[in-house]
């Protein structure tokens, strides 16, 4: 008597059931690619490159409590006009002035230098962050008057 050809006794082992339905799997399976492709979309936007990467050249203190902040600008879209947000901290951390700066189309990597003043002595400045969404008062075109 093989293995297999062997009878179980009666309750003690409970029932082997039905086996599961092969749908069963592709549902689950299809779950799952859906499930890792929102997760990858997801991490792709949060995580990804950003379209507008700077770097802090130099800065230089100046008299009246003000500083001068040289920085260098790389675009994905040359072509495009950017803001970019500039501040100067002092010594116990606190932004003490802060500038909206405008990056206009042209060539990438595109050198900045900016003063911005302060409300207490600076001690450092950065870059705080860049976007292509220019304010309209930024812009050095303004739009047609109706």
């Amino acid at each position: 008597m093989s293995l297999a050809d062997r009878v179980l006794p009666e309750g003690r082992y409970g029932s082997r059931g039905r086996p599961t339905p092969r749908r069963t799997y592709w549902i689950v399976g299809a779950i799952a690619v859906v499930a890792g492709a929102g997760l990858g979309y997801v991490a792709y936007t949060n995580l990804g490159g950003a379209p507008i990467e700077t770097e802090r050249a130099a800065f230089e203190d100046l008299p009246g409590n003000a500083m001068r902040l040289t920085f260098t600008v790389r675009r994905d879209e040359p072509n495009r006009a950017a803001v970019c947000i500039v501040r100067v901290r002092g010594q116990d951390g606190t932004e003490g002035g802060r500038k909206e700066v405008l990056i206009p189309p042209g060539g990438t990597p595109t050198s900045v230098s900016t003063v911005i003043r302060s409300t207490n002595e600076p001690v450092t400045a950065d870059v705080f962050g860049c976007s292509y969404q220019v304010p309209p008062y930024l812009s050095t075109t303004m739009p047609p008057s109706e």
